[in-house]
């Protein structure tokens, strides 16, 4: 196959969604968005060996690069409506292309969002990168610069499952859930978009809670406390390491891709669906400390960074 017989075997899709004037086999993609509505563009880059396993099943790394950007998305308190698709492959086989493909569009319509356009070649090794767009009300984009001293700090799920998840495999001691929270994380897209008006600031979790929650108290101009004792860590997790590996993976482990948020704790849309727990208060000053029932924890991380 060249490289547009591919695109045509598994990537176009006969219906096209709502909002797409023009998809696949232009130059580029014409969309119309809703009125009363801005849009949010997003885009990740997954590489062989460095994001994830040489080994990984390609339905895994299919849907885990839609998943990785739709809580992109979710953070914003955005809807995803459209994707691009910019694929590196060393070779063109049509059996991972086809497992590839059902992952990455099997992520994408739990959420309906359309490929709209894209690039395929060939080169030294597997680059995948996905660009989605999605939209909100106007003025209602959840930015990561509006926490205020007194907001509670919260987080979807449970954190640092991906992380151990992905170190067991590496060792040759794979937990099944574990493993799963790596390869397909769940983007929390609905419950974003019920902060949107609630939640004062968002990020998701990709390079770590303390990295990660350390980004928005900076961009917000705070700081925070945050109770160690309150992470919410899985039976999964804590039934596979002691107390202090389930922190190291908690707060540094990233790609959990939950959502860590501040809020007053009377805006809270309803939660029954999801766990979310209150992990800590923002406060003034740029300090981050971290307390558990003993008293005050050294602890510093940044979180994931490429070139450090």
């Amino acid at each position: 196959m060249d490289e547009f017989e591919l695109i045509q075997r598994f990537f176009v899709r006969a219906d096209e969604a709502r909002g797409v004037t023009t998809g696949i086999g232009d130059d580029g993609a014409v969309l119309k968005p809703d009125p009363g509505c801005e849009l949010i563009s997003v885009i990740d880059t997954l590489v062989a060996s460095v994001h994830f396993p040489n080994d990984i099943n390609a339905a895994d790394l299919g849907y885990r690069v839609v998943a990785v950007n739709l809580s992109d998305i979710a953070a914003m308190g955005g809807r995803p409506r459209w994707m691009t698709l910019a694929l590196t492959m060393t070779e063109s086989n049509e059996k991972w292309l086809s497992e590839f493909a059902e992952g990455l569009h099997r992520a994408a319509a739990e959420h309906d969002v359309s490929l709209v356009g894209g690039d395929t070649t060939q080169g030294d090794d597997i680059v995948v990168s996905v660009q989605i767009t999605g939209d909100v009300a106007e003025g209602a984009a959840i930015l990561r610069s509006g926490a205020a001293a007194g907001d509670t700090i919260f987080v979807t799920g449970t954190v640092g499952d991906a992380a151990a998840g992905l170190e067991l495999l590496s060792a040759g001691k794979p937990d099944e859930y574990l493993s799963s929270r790596f390869f397909r994380p769940t983007a929390r897209v609905d419950f974003g978009q019920s902060l949107a008006g609630r939640a004062s600031a968002a990020i998701d979790i990709s390079d770590g809670l303390l990295g990660d929650l350390k980004k928005l108290l900076y961009s917000s101009g705070v700081g925070a406390e945050i109770n160690l004792d309150n992470l919410p860590i899985s039976d999964a997790l804590a039934s596979s390491f002691d107390r202090d590996v389930q922190r190291r993976y908690a707060l540094s482990g990233g790609d959990d891709y939950e959502l860590c948020f501040t809020a007053a704790d009377d805006a809270l849309p309803d939660v029954s669906e999801l766990r979310v727990t209150a992990i800590g208060t923002v406060i003034q000053g740029d300090r981050l400390v971290c307390r558990d029932a003993n008293g005050i924890v050294e602890y510093d991380d940044s979180g994931y960074r490429h070139f450090q």
